[in-house]
């Protein structure tokens, strides 16, 4: 409550209303936190283990993709309750990402659009970082993508190099075939696309991994139908993929009313309250269609701790967050905590 009311109107004011600023501005000053910080010990997290893809989790909530990107605050998200971090989404080239401006807040709906396009520093410098700095003290997830530049016939080699680079640092890798704003990706959720992505992705992993290969999770599209959804999990199914993220953020403005309607205009994926119904549909979905065999973390829309039980009670093992923590602030991820402690 304190963030909301006090923190984050005095953070938009000194940042111009501008909430890219105030992202930037909030990763820079968490990276110069200490590890393990005293005042926050204990504060936000709780001890509640759950394994799942042969991982050993401290506790359900992570950090969901985009938040940090180029991994530069690692050691500051495990001091605010999560119980893991997915950096990313990072890319084989650095890039600039999408023309400014491309952060919108949606105040009424508890929403957010972005078309940031995977502004990152590049996977050798993610990797640079990782080497220098070391890994968060809770499991990691690369999250990687297809540079903007390289074409869809080439995209197979983006990520393979961007898996080899970040390989020995990634606790698992999420493929992201789904985001709205990278022209053409989607169309890597097709059959035929994403069996030869990853094909070689796994080949890949196999040959530099030193024992059990590394975690490769798939991050789908909200937007899929059922019959596109189910076959893209048979896709996954026989290329051994270890879990899907569910979903990314989604390009209907279905609920947008008033100003927001207006906002709501600007192009780009729509997260956070508009997305929580429909991200449970999606992991429900999943859950069913592979009789509860390949593990979930759901994301989208989860702005309380009832909507991540919900997304539990739908099938999901684990669950992020990004949007419901940029506009509530830490307090979400204690009350995320506190409400799926103790949940089997």
């Amino acid at each position: 409550m304190l963030f909301e009311k006090l923190l984050r109107p005095t953070l938009y004011r000194l940042s111009g209303d501008d909430p890219e600023v105030v992202h930037e501005r909030t990763v820079r000053l968490l990276g110069l936190l200490p590890a393990d910080p005293p005042l926050l010990r204990g504060h936000y997290g709780v001890d509640d283990p759950a394994t799942v893809f042969g991982l050993r989790f401290p506790n359900r909530v992570g950090l969901a993709a985009g938040m940090d990107k180029d991994g530069r605050a690692l050691h500051a998200w495990p001091a605010l309750g999560f119980g893991f971090v997915e950096v990313g989404t990072v890319t084989r080239l650095a890039q600039p990402g999408n023309p400014k401006p491309r952060l919108f807040t949606l105040a009424e709906h508890d929403a957010v659009i972005n078309r940031m396009g995977f502004n990152n520093s590049g996977a050798d410098a993610l990797a640079a970082r990782l080497a220098a700095g070391g890994k968060p003290g809770v499991p990691l997830g690369i999250s990687i993508g297809k540079s903007k530049v390289v074409p869809l016939t080439e995209a197979v080699a983006d990520y393979r190099y961007s898996l080899r680079s970040l390989y020995p640092y990634a606790d698992y890798f999420a493929v992201n075939v789904s985001s709205p704003n990278t022209p053409g990706l989607r169309e890597l959720q097709d059959r035929g696309a994403l069996s030869e992505l990853l094909g070689e992705l796994q080949r890949t992993s196999r040959e530099l991994a030193t024992g059990e290969p590394t975690p490769l999770l798939v991050k789908v599209a909200p937007d899929l139908t059922d019959s596109a959804l189910a076959e893209l999990l048979e896709v996954c199914d026989e290329h051994g993929v270890a879990g899907v993220i569910a979903t990314n953020t989604t390009l209907s403005r279905a609920g947008l009313s008033g100003l927001e309607a207006v906002v709501g205009r600007e192009t780009g994926g729509l997260s956070g309250g508009p997305l929580t119904e429909r991200a449970r549909e999606v992991v429900r979905f999943v859950h069913t269609q592979t009789g509860g065999r390949l593990p979930i973390i759901g994301a989208g829309g989860v702005l309380s701790g009832q909507d991540a039980r919900r997304l539990l009670d739908a099938g999901a093992s684990l669950v992020q967050v990004y949007t419901g923590f940029a506009l509530k602030g830490p307090g979400l991820v204690r009350e995320i905590n506190r409400t799926l402690a103790g949940w089997r």
